[in-house]
């Protein structure tokens, strides 16, 4: 009795366990996703890194350039010991410095337009680790996460919406028709695989992504509950008076000033960033990811770290299904739909104390004036009496 009921036990949690590699297979094979949310992760590092390079252009020379303290010489060292590899540092010609800058603007523009995605994504890639690792120690340290965002997009399909191929895609689908290769043509089967690998490695690679904040969120809250500062609720009150990081220092005395609601917001940091891996599968995610956009952009206006802020905004974005993105247009519409009716049409009435348009001067209608009574009053006017037909005409023909 015991061994049939071993054997039975040992088949259900054999066909559960082979249930369960069958969903995650099919998980990974069947469909791309987080489409969306790749497109705004596109969007939205390619925007970014175009500002940075935007901002830096007037300092170009001194941060990556020929004139740079850390030297091209420096720079080679440093690779020797790192590994790290930037065509930057290929020659000290101030022309090739300067045609590199263009190229990378250029890129990073494009691939957030989504233009050839799949070969811009490798050339991004490239900018951003060639400019990182040129000037390590230059940077605040904001373009760290820039930098795995862009070797993790590689991977995945991120020109699929909201891109200038999506748009060359739709035209060309219209102009094919549905004219499709035989289902047991070989043409068919190497399409379907190579389906199948670019499907795999766009999940594998949002997985990452997913899996790349929740240590960066996870890690970051349990380094600051091992800290006494954190731990004492004064941690913000040192943070905000360092000068380094004060671009507005009379907002930073400001919010210094209340201590209880710094205390709080110490408090409450701490538990979004340890409690964000655990709560990313309910509803629960959806205040959190709001707490914590209000928290990045505290740091970016505070702080003054606008690049790093950006980055982890775009990041959280990874958690948003596609179905919120859909969402966004229909709720747009009916924002402005009830905008627009709380507004009175144009024409209506002014209220209850309005009179009907009355008759000009000598009684000539169409006069459009209106008199309006004062609140409460009844109206006395006597009625307009109708206006006298008038008389038939006495001439003769």
């Amino acid at each position: 009795m015991e061994t049939e009921a071993q054997r039975t036990a040992f088949v259900g949690a054999g066909r559960w366990l082979a249930d369960r590699i069958t969903a995650v297979w099919d998980l990974l094979t069947s469909r791309p996703v987080s489409l969306y949310a790749a497109s705004v992760l596109r969007i939205g590092y390619g925007l970014l890194y175009l500002i940075f390079l935007l901002r830096e252009f007037p300092h170009r020379d001194e941060i990556w350039g020929p004139g740079s303290a850390w030297t091209p010489a420096l720079a080679h060292q440093l690779f020797e010991q790192t590994g790290w590899l930037s065509f930057l540092a290929l020659s000290d010609s101030r022309a090739y410095f300067e045609l590199c800058y263009v190229l990378a603007l250029v890129t990073a523009a494009l691939f957030m337009l989504g233009w050839r995605t799949r070969v811009l994504s490798v050339l991004f890639a490239v900018v951003v680790t060639s400019f990182h690792g040129r000037a390590i120690f230059m940077t605040d340290g904001g373009d760290n996460l820039v930098l795995l965002m862009s070797l993790y997009l590689v991977l995945t399909a991120c020109g699929r919406r909201w891109s200038l191929d999506a748009r060359r895609n739709r035209l060309k689908a219209v102009d094919a028709g549905t004219a499709s290769q035989p289902a047991g043509s070989l043409t068919r089967q190497l399409l379907d695989t190579r389906t199948t690998l670019i499907t795999v490695a766009h999940n594998c690679g949002m997985f990452v992504i997913a899996v790349q904040v929740c240590l960066l969120y996870g890690s970051a809250g349990l380094y600051k509950v091992q800290g006494a500062l954190w731990g004492g609720g004064t941690a913000l009150h040192y943070v905000l008076n360092l000068e380094l990081f004060q671009p507005w220092p009379a907002l930073s005395h400001f919010v210094d000033e209340h201590t209880i609601v710094v205390a709080v917001v110490g408090y409450m940091t701490v538990l979004l960033q340890v409690a964000f891996p655990f709560v990313l599968f309910g509803r629960l995610k959806y205040p959190v990811l709001a707490m914590l956009l209000g928290m990045h952009i505290g740091i970016a206006v505070l702080m003054g770290l606008p690049l790093f802020s950006g980055a982890m905004i775009v990041a959280d974005a990874v958690f948003l299904p596609d179905r919120f993105y859909t969402s966004l247009p229909h709720l747009c519409r009916r924002a402005v739909q009830r905008t627009d009716s709380g507004r009175p049409a144009p024409g209506a009435a002014a209220g209850p104390g309005a009179v009907p348009a009355q008759g000009g001067p000598g009684g000539a209608p169409g006069s459009k004036h209106r008199v309006v009574l004062p609140a409460g009053r009844k109206d006395t006017m006597p009625a307009a009496e109708p206006a006298s037909p008038r008389p038939p005409s006495t001439t003769t023909d």
